[in-house]
Parts: structure tokens; sequence; C-alpha cells
């Protein structure tokens, strides 16, 4: 057997695993929770010089509360619950789990309400934190909670709940007295949006698809469900919703909506009248976000334009525009309005500064910035900020992306690093990124973040244009993009490595499939190796969401493009180096997909490393692994780039 020379005693040697002669030899270690297979031992000077960038720290902003700002921000192995009560002062942490602790929201009375899971299986919990420090768990072990809602006065609480091999979610109310009961038996995704202000009615949305939803009126005294905006007889018109909120004299609801426009906009509902009223104007982008402070009187929201945030307050009764936040060029999340209107509150990141919990006045104009996190030890000044370029793909399409890049000497060129990232709905945008950072200053690597079609915030037309056996016209993108590498006159075409995670993992392993003669190697964490397999097996209360997306394997029209699209049935065309990753307790993809698709690799000679983490889900939260990760991920580029480990 042979032997591992371990770097620390906490290693566990496990030697090698006998396999086919045409396979791979597999050398596997255990540190922890944490499984390294084919993996070398890491120098010291690599962690060293991911220290900095490691050690960055961030925080986003929760709520108000007496006292100041909820804020979520890691000063351990975990992101926890802290208050800060004025600008620039110290973070008191108030909750200390070895587990994340997400989704904090405050209720009157100084009472906290958040959410946790365990291992990152996202079986989530909820718990309420009152003003002495006492916390109760609310909810079932073993059930999935989510989309917690409350009355003004916090009497009344209702949420989501799923139970094992079940889709559907019924919608549970804790009233006064601490007694909780089903008050909607629903069918698929059924969430609460919003609690109306006498606590008697429940905006209830049912998601279908990133293109569809419908929203109904829950009463709760009768259980009477009435549709909001109901489709004219004979239409069958998709709309997408997404947030909500009640006036506060109960008489309209706000929500986000693409009814009648490519876009998504910030419309409000009359309930008595069913008149719709579109509050953000015609625009060529997406609203993303939104807040109405309690007295009704302000309304703020946020426009996605091209990736970057901008932040829009309106005198709701005056219906004008008040004078606007200048902000840093950035995303903003998180929006909400302290108790007395005075000031917004809200995260904002940009390329060369983490998040961090800023506030704007109201009244003032004042903008403050609550924490300043961490960098590390980072110089910002010295931080890269990635350009905005599109590229033309197969049918001439503009595709856009936001690239980093390192600064060269005369007539050298730089590697490259395509990362696509995961959803298909979502989009890689200007935020504080320490891995292109890290690759831009220590690799010398330029690192492209594309959203190709599919990707969210450019329309929905162009949201559609992956859906179903049309899924591989993105793949087609990525060749597009290293056609338009191959003319750029500072990147190297022979020195590219994809890097992706969930969908951006499947988009990997089919760019390596398509595009492996054009690659260096491939980096793939937790995705799709095969779409039937993943269907039959992601959790069930998701299953149908993601068919709606993918397409259905039961139809066998579909289930033959699956056989095509599938990176399993073409592994055989990936002939570079591949990097997979996973968490064990991951119930989006689960961790079957990343064990067939390393196993065929390996049976067929491809260099394959495989890093595992028992304690993760879908994506890595805890530090200890995030760091393990980072390391792995710079030998490997080390190695297939090319780049010598000195540098």
């Amino acid at each position: 057997m042979k032997t591992l020379l371990a770097a620390s005693a906490a290693i566990l040697v496990l030697g090698a695993v006998a396999a086919p002669a045409s396979a791979q030899t597999v050398e596997r270690r255990e540190i922890g929770n944490q499984i390294l297979e084919n993996v070398p031992v890491a120098s010291p000077a690599i962690r060293e010089g991911l220290a900095r960038y490691q050690n960055a720290r961030s925080a986003s902003f929760d709520d108000w509360a007496p006292g100041g700002m909820i804020i979520t921000t890691r000063f351990g192995n975990t992101n926890q619950l802290h208050v800060v009560a004025a600008p620039g002062a110290d973070r008191s942490q108030i909750t200390f789990y070895d587990e994340p602790v997400a989704s904090a929201r405050a209720l009157p009375g100084g009472r906290i309400l958040f959410s946790k899971d365990t291992g990152g299986d996202e079986w989530f919990q909820l718990f309420l934190r009152d003003a002495d420090g006492k916390t109760a768990q609310l909810t079932e072990t073993g059930t999935r909670n989510q989309s917690p809602a409350w009355s003004r006065d916090g009497s009344v609480l209702v949420w989501a709940r799923a139970v094992k091999g079940s889709a559907d979610y019924d919608v549970l109310m804790r009233d006064p007295s601490g007694a909780t009961k089903v008050i909607h038996k629903g069918q698929g995704q059924v969430s609460p949006v919003a609690v109306s202000p006498d606590g008697k009615t429940v905006l209830l949305a049912r998601y279908f698809s990133v293109n569809e939803s419908k929203v109904w009126l829950l009463d709760v005294a009768s259980g009477k469900l009435t549709e909001l905006n109901p489709p004219a007889k004979g239409k069958t018109t998709k709309i997408a919703y997404s947030g909500g909120t009640f006036t506060p004299d109960g008489k309209s609801v706000l929500m986000l909506s693409d009814e009648g426009s490519d876009f998504v906009r910030l419309v409000q509902f009359d309930l008595a009248t069913g008149a719709k009223t579109v509050l953000s104007g015609e625009r060529p982008w997406d609203v993303e976000d939104f807040a109405l402070s309690d007295d009704g009187g302000t309304l703020a929201y946020v426009v996605n334009e091209d990736g970057y945030s901008k932040v829009v307050v309106q005198d709701v009764r005056a219906r004008r525009a008040l004078p606007q936040p200048a902000l840093p060029a950035g995303v903003v999340s998180g929006l909400a309005f302290s108790p007395d209107g005075s000031k917004l509150g809200f995260s904002l990141a940009s390329p060369t500064a983490a998040s961090d919990a800023w506030s704007w006045g109201v009244n003032d104009g004042k903008l403050e910035r609550w924490t300043t996190s961490e960098l590390g030890g980072l110089d910002p000044t010295a931080l890269a900020t990635p350009t905005l370029v599109r590229f033309p793909s197969f049918d001439k399409r503009s595709i856009p992306a936001f690239i980093y890049k390192p600064k060269l000497a005369a007539g050298q060129k730089a590697p490259v690093i395509i990362n696509i990232h995961g959803g298909p709905e979502g989009q890689s945008r200007p935020t504080f990124d320490t891995f292109s950072q890290h690759a831009v200053a220590e690799l010398g690597a330029a690192v492209i973040l594309t959203n190709v079609r599919g990707s969210t915030g450019y329309g929905k037309t162009y949201l559609n244009l992956d859906n179903a056996e049309k899924r591989e016209d993105s793949v087609k993108d990525i060749g597009a993009l290293l056609d338009w590498i191959k003319t750029q006159p500072d990147l190297d075409p022979s020195r590219v490595v994809v890097y992706g995670g969930s969908y951006g993992g499947y988009m990997s392993l089919a760019v390596m499939t398509h595009y492996s003669d054009r690659m260096a190697g491939g980096i793939e964490m937790f995705g799709i190796s095969n779409f039937v397999s993943f269907l039959q097996n992601t959790e069930a209360y998701r299953r149908d969401l993601r068919r709606a997306e993918y397409g259905d394997e039961r139809d066998p029209k579909m289930l033959k493009a699956f056989e095509t699209i599938s990176p399993m049935n073409s592994v055989n065309k990936i002939t570079k180096p591949m990097l997979v990753m996973q968490g064990w307790n991951d119930p989006r993809v689960p961790k079957s997909e990343s064990d067939q698709v390393v196993a065929k690799l390996r049976g067929q000679g491809v260099e394959t490393w495989y890093v595992q983490f028992k304690d993760e889900g879908h994506g890595f939260r805890k530090k200890i692994n995030v760091d393990r990760r980072r390391e792995v991920e710079v030998q490997f580029l080390q190695k297939v780039m090319g780049i010598s480990p000195s540098k």
C-alpha cells in the first residue's frame, strides 16, 4: 500500500484504493469532515498566500431593532447575528451556534426571528429570540420551514412547512397564545408573503417557475382563497410575482410583477377595485427589491441596471421622487425602513469593498456606513475592478460578462478562468469577490464572469432562451466566448479553465465535453451530471420546480433531449484534468451526481481530484471548509495553467 506523507497529525492516511489498470489509483486523505482524493498536500506558501483573502469579512444588514441594526457577520467559523448600536459602533454578537444563522427579522417587543439548518441540509428551523436573550425553536425538527410573515403587532406569525417526501407546503399560524395550527393545506411551493395589518388576511404565493407564480388572499377565519389579479376569461398568460406587502390601511398590496413587460416592475394592486398602478415607471431593467415605510409615506426600490444597483426613493403621497442616495457603484440588497421611517437600511457591496450595512436619511439625505468590514490586510486601492464587456454568440446575440484582468508586462498573455454562475436563474454581478481578486493578483490570471442566455437581469426574453431543449445554446455561448478570447491580445487561449457551481457545475461539465481540446482543465462544484438522475434524486419539494425549468424527464421527447445533453453521456469527450467538489448533505444536487461523474472520469483515465465535505450542503458556508476549498483550487489552477507555485 502506498503511503501518503501527512502535513499534520490530524490527517488520516488511508493510502491507495485499487482500481482497474486503465483507471487511476485513488489516494485519499481525511481531515476532520473533509475528504480529499488525489489532491496533493499543499505547500504552506499556498495557504499563506490565501490568508489575506480568506480572512476578509463581510456584513449584511438584516433589519432594524431597538438600539440599532441587526446584522450578520462572521468572527469565527460561521455567520452569526450581531447588533450594532450606531454607525461605526462595535458589533455585539447575540447568537453563538456552530451552524450559520440566516434570515433574521425584528419583531415588536425586541424579539428576533431567525432561521438555521444543520450541516447545510436546508431543512430549516425557525427560532424566536426574546429581548432577554432566551431562544426557543418554533418548528418541528425534520421539517423544512421558510417564508415567515407576521402581523404588524407581531402577535400573529405565519410560515410555510414541507415534510420529507412531499412537494407540498402547508401554511402554519402561531397565534398570540403561542398555539400553532395549519391554516392552509397547500399544493406545491406555497408561501406566505405578508400578513394584513389587522392579522385577518394572509397574502399567499405559489411559485411554479421563474416565469410563473400565482397570488391569493387567504381569509384566516374562513380559509377562503381569493386570487389576486386573476387572468381575464380565456387568457392563460404567465406572470411572475415576487415580494409583497400590504399598505398600512390594508386596502392595497405592493408586489413585483413582470405582467405586460419584458422586465420586472413594482405594481400596486387595489384590493377593492382590482386596479393596477405601476409605481416604478417603464425601465429597460428589472426592479429587484423594494420597501415601504410603516406609515406608507415613503417607498424605496432597487433597479438592476446591467448588474449595478440604483436605489430610487419616492414620496408616495406626493408621487414624486425624493433626493436620491448617491451610492458607490455596486450591488444593494435587503432594503428596510427604520420603524420611524427616518432611515433606509440596506447592504452594499462593490468590487473593492466587502458587503457592509449602510443607512440613508430620508429627511436629511445623509449616507452612513454602519459597519466597516475588515479586508484581511488587503489594500482596497490595489484591488481590481471588473470591466463590463459583451461578445457576440453563435446567433449574433450579445452576451454580457464582467472581466477582471491582471497587470501584465508588454507582450504577456494572461491565463483565463471562465466563471459561470448557478441557477440558471442567476446573474454574475460586480460585488466583492475574493476568488477573482486572488486569481488576478496572485496567479496573474484573468477572470471572466459570464451571464450567458438564461441569466436573470436582462428581461424574460433573454431568461427563456435556454429552456428545455434549448439548454445547450448557453453552452454555445461559452464556445463563442472562447472565440472572443482568441481575439484578445492580452489573453492566452491555450490556458483556459472553466469554473462553476450548481447549475454552473453542469455548465463546466458541458463545456468540458464540447470544448475539451480548447481547455486546460475544469472545476465543477455540486453540479448536475445527468438530468434524469438529478430530477429523480433531488428533494421532492423542488423536483417539479426544476422540471419547469429544465424539462420533464417523463416526457419521451424531453427524455431523449436529456440523453443528448447530459454530460454523463459524453464524459468520454473530456480529456483534460477535472476538480470536483461536493457537500454530503446537498438536498438540491445530491452527492450521487458528483460520485458518478468522478467514477466515470477516473475509469477512462482522466486525472480527477475530488473534495468532499461531510458537514456541508449546496455550497460551502463554514470558513474551515471554504479555506480548504480555495487551497485546493489554487493547487489545481497552478498545475493545469502551468503557473509556478513561487508566483
